[in-house]
């Protein structure tokens, strides 16, 4: 199993950048697929990004394709969020999730959970 721990959140300004990262330590990192979630104030967690054990297989929700990038470095047992162009409606608490091999899409398909960091997006 693997521990996801994220960093890299914190407060910009509409059309700024952030970077997160999350370390998920444990056995055989790279035979997971790891996801980003977000949960907007009041609203349920919704799906964000998720890249597969095979990196070439990466999925984004239509709300963030062409301004978030997810990709992973199996060497440090990473996985990063480069969010572009954010927009207040961005302003969430992150998750990071792995689940074994291939992407998912819901929460419930994710076995293991960070404890999330908080992006805030002003206007």
């Amino acid at each position: 199993q693997v521990q996801p721990v994220e960093s890299g959140g914190g407060s910009v300004q509409a059309g700024g950048s952030l970077r997160l990262s999350c370390h998920a330590s444990g056995r055989l990192f790279s035979t997971y697929a790891m996801g980003w979630f977000r949960q907007p104030p009041g609203k349920e967690r919704e799906f964000v990004a998720a890249i597969g054990w095979l990196e070439r297989n990466v999925d984004y929700a239509d709300s963030v394709k062409d301004r978030f990038i997810i990709s992973r470095d199996n060497n440090k047992d990473t996985v990063y969020l480069q969010m572009n162009n954010l927009q207040p409606e961005d302003t969430a608490v992150y998750y990071c999730a792995a689940r074994p091999r291939d992407i998912g899409h819901r929460v419930w398909q994710y076995n293991y959970w960070g404890q999330g960091t908080e992006v805030t997006v002003s206007s």
